[in-house]
């Protein structure tokens, strides 16, 4: 936590103008913003869970091509 205390007669823009630099030099909110859009690493099983579901669908989409019951056209 950030911490800044007021000095004699300053104003409070002064003291905003202090917070703010102090808050730029600690890399909190640089910190916070890499951290904001983070995902996850899948783990191996997942990974392969959702290759195998990939190739499933892509075998069954071109089967029901082949027989006629999908008209894919790229």
């Amino acid at each position: 936590m950030l911490e800044v205390k007021r000095k004699d007669k300053e104003s409070f823009e002064g003291l905003f103008r202090r917070f703010n630099k102090k808050l730029q030099q600690s890399r909190i909110l640089i910190r916070k913003k890499e951290n904001r859009f983070h995902i996850k690493p899948e783990s191996k099983n997942k990974k392969k869970e959702n290759a195998i579901s990939r190739i499933k669908n892509r075998e069954n989409r071109e089967y029901l091509m082949k027989i006629g019951k999908i008209d894919f056209k790229k």
